[in-house]
């Protein structure tokens, strides 16, 4: 079963995130397990982004997560942002 994790973050510091993350692309190709990643901008809400990262299975995004590589980015996105990030762990059921 595929597995989707959405994370919701808001920053003032965005070109920021965006150098971080370029630098995890770099650093765990040929590992990471992530099928697509989706970096959206809220219309409504200034400074404020969901990432949304599709893996194969939940077992795959645990590997995922235990990459140095990852433990970097999610320390920095944490140091990037005005508030807690927020998670949302979902299985995936159906893609049309």
């Amino acid at each position: 079963m595929g597995y989707v994790q959405i994370i919701e973050f808001r920053t003032k510091r965005f070109d920021e995130f965006e150098t971080l993350h370029e630098k995890w692309l770099a650093e765990s190709a040929g590992v990471r397990t992530t099928l697509s990643e989706h970096i959206c901008r809220d219309r409504d809400e200034p400074d404020t982004y969901v990432l949304i990262v599709e893996f194969p299975s939940y077992e795959e995004a645990m590997k995922n997560n235990d990459l140095p590589a990852t433990a970097r980015v999610a320390e920095g996105m944490a140091a990037l942002a005005d508030a807690p990030l927020t998670f949302r762990n979902l299985d995936l059921i159906r893609v049309d």
